[in-house]
């Protein structure tokens, strides 16, 4: 794929500091909940200094809950340890201007040990070894994500006080593909279609969602590492910019009781010298079914990687789009697994990821699955027609609990992705399911208060 034309060089960076017009840049990592996480520079310390030093930041940060609690359980960090320093590489193909922000630039990192060795739970680092494996194996990985997310017409400040109840909408009815419906909140989406533009994405489109105040903004495929970038600096980016309009926005898998945020995934390979992999002739290559079987077989084992929160598993429901039978077909929307195009287009859509999704554990997952397939010569079983919903094929998991251990004890998440990175994500749903555990919901509170 060809660099995105509004990417800064390293020398392109340092001039528009030198003659002022940058005087901030960020330097940011993706951590385990899918945030960017790092530092605002002042642009001079960052040329004087952090180009040939480096910066750093704790190792707490892979190993932290949502809310930025220490917790135990993980092997790379502890109190024992001394939650000691992480070296945050700055990789110089990722800088991109954010406009919305004034004159500051963003850079994205990797993650690295002070001895420049791999932090190897990382999830950049984790997406990075199946681009490698896929590399080794003659591939290239191409993707593209569709995130939908809800708008609100308050403030971040005002929903927190609010305890995130009672929420007004955007749009008070479904807008899915309506016009008028996009025109009532098209100042903040032009806005952010124009700044990912700037920064370096290449824009599709804006449409609208089912559920009330649902839009998705549509970016073309690319690399896959390179999407999961995107994706990560998009999500952000769209809160930053919907709080600068006085709204609110929510990626979040099931926000109430109607439609959720997806985040389907389109996948396909391509070899390293450009031709096809998924075509041969006049129909699908064996490669490409291969990498089809690879995915469903290890869908119920790497679920925890598509939805990795307690809400993400609220989404899964029958006749919702949302899919819950482990199944492949045709552009067949009720399928976990739906094909689509033809020729050099020919790729697949996974439909089990959510909004919440991290894009690169997710695409990690996909693809190391599809190796999977591809090595182990798996045939893929006949095409699902009709209704996926009714089929009584086998289903994804539905609850976080039921997701971590078919990971946990999965022989070939272990051999894909290692055992570092299984027990890592494993403490990760044990965080969560403990946290969910202990709390006393609204549900409960409304049922029991009065009447048992």
């Amino acid at each position: 794929m060809t660099r995105h034309k509004n990417l800064l060089t390293l020398e392109q960076l340092r001039v528009q500091i030198t003659e002022g017009h940058v005087d901030t840049v960020v330097v940011a990592f993706t951590d385990m909940q899918g945030r960017l996480q790092g530092k605002r520079l002042h642009a001079a310390y960052f040329l004087d200094v952090v180009v040939e030093q480096g910066t750093e930041g704790c190792n707490y940060l892979l190993s932290v809950d949502v809310d930025m609690n220490t917790v135990d359980g993980y092997a790379m960090s502890s109190w024992e340890k001394g939650y000691g320093d992480m070296e945050f590489a700055m990789d110089f193909d990722t800088i991109r201007r954010l406009e919305h922000l004034p004159s500051t630039v963003m850079i994205q990192c990797d993650l690295v040990w002070l001895d420049h060795s791999p932090v190897v739970q990382s999830p950049r680092t984790i997406l990075q070894a199946q681009v490698a494996k896929a590399a080794e194996a003659g591939y290239v990985a191409l993707a593209g994500t569709e995130l939908e997310f809800i708008l609100f017409d308050t403030t971040y400040e005002q929903a927190w006080r609010d305890e995130y109840r009672g929420l007004p909408a955007a749009n008070q009815y479904n807008v899915d593909y309506s016009i008028v419906g996009t025109t009532r909140v098209e100042p903040l989406l032009r806005d952010i279609r124009n700044t990912m533009y700037a920064a370096g994405m290449n824009v599709e489109g804006a449409k609208g969602e089912c559920n009330f105040g649902q839009h998705e903004i549509g970016f073309l495929y690319d690399d896959v590492v390179v999407t999961a970038d995107n994706h990560a600096v998009y999500k952000t980016v769209a809160k930053e910019i919907a709080s600068q309009h006085g709204k609110a926005l929510t990626f979040m898998a099931k926000y109430d009781e109607r439609e959720g945020n997806s985040c389907h995934i389109h996948l396909s390979l391509r070899a390293t010298d450009g031709g096809l992999a998924f075509w041969d002739g006049d129909g699908r290559s064996a490669v490409y079914d291969h990498f089809i079987a690879g995915i469903l077989a290890t869908m119920r084992d790497f679920t925890l990687l598509y939805a990795p929160n307690i809400n993400s598993y609220k989404r899964f429901a029958d006749g919702s789009f949302a899919p819950t039978a482990i199944a492949w077909g045709l552009d067949n929307r009720t399928c976990a697994v739906r094909l689509v195009g033809h020729g050099p287009s020919a790729r697949l859509e996974n439909r089990v990821p959510g909004g919440d999704a991290n894009p690169y554990l997710a695409l990690a997952a996909m693809l190391g699955g599809g190796l999977y397939g591809i090595e182990h010569g798996l045939e893929l079983e006949p095409e699902q027609t009709g209704n996926a919903y009714t089929s009584g094929k086998p289903k994804v998991p539905t609850t976080l609990r039921e997701a971590r251990e078919a990971f946990h004890g999965s022989a070939i998440a272990r051999a894909v992705l290692g055992d570092e990175v299984v027990d890592h994500y494993t403490n990760m749903a044990d965080v969560e399911l403990k946290a969910f555990d202990a709390a006393v919901t609204d549900w409960e509170l409304k049922r029991g208060f009065e009447r048992l």
